[in-house]
């Protein structure tokens, strides 16, 4: 069985943060998309849920963590070139999100990253393919 991975983000206003992530290239699946959450295709196995802040707190008798003072997760997505990844962190600051980290060349791998609207943190990387074993 092939599983999916389904990550659920905490967001202020979810049509700021549709429209960011718009911006990126990604889709909504509108069947899995409401006023309260929003169903964004990464790939064919994972997905990101971005969920109002009210509707997650009844996710869990946790607080929501405060981007701004506390690191809650780092979210990193593939890239299929070094030059998609700059392409990608430029589209990114364009549509609002700030820096968070420069560019990371370890010469198999090149990441580099941003923090969205709501202050979660994405690092998009590329891995040379012939560095992967297997």
């Amino acid at each position: 069985m092939s599983r999916m991975i389904f990550v659920n983000l905490p967001v202020k206003d979810l049509d700021r943060s549709m429209a960011f992530f718009k911006a990126l290239g990604f889709t909504f699946n509108d069947g899995f998309t409401n006023e309260q959450a929003a169903y964004m295709n990464v790939s064919d196995q994972a997905a990101v849920m971005l969920v109002t802040e009210p509707f997650f707190s009844q996710f869990s008798t946790k607080q929501i963590a405060d981007t701004s003072a506390t690191m809650e997760v780092q979210n990193a997505v593939s890239a299929a070139s070094r030059e998609e990844v700059d392409e990608l962190v430029e589209k990114a600051i364009a549509a609002g999100a700030r820096s968070a980290k420069e560019g990371v060349d370890e010469g198999f791998m090149y990441s580099r990253g941003f923090q969205d609207p709501d202050g979660h943190l994405w690092d998009f990387v590329w891995m040379d393919p012939s560095a992967i074993p297997g």
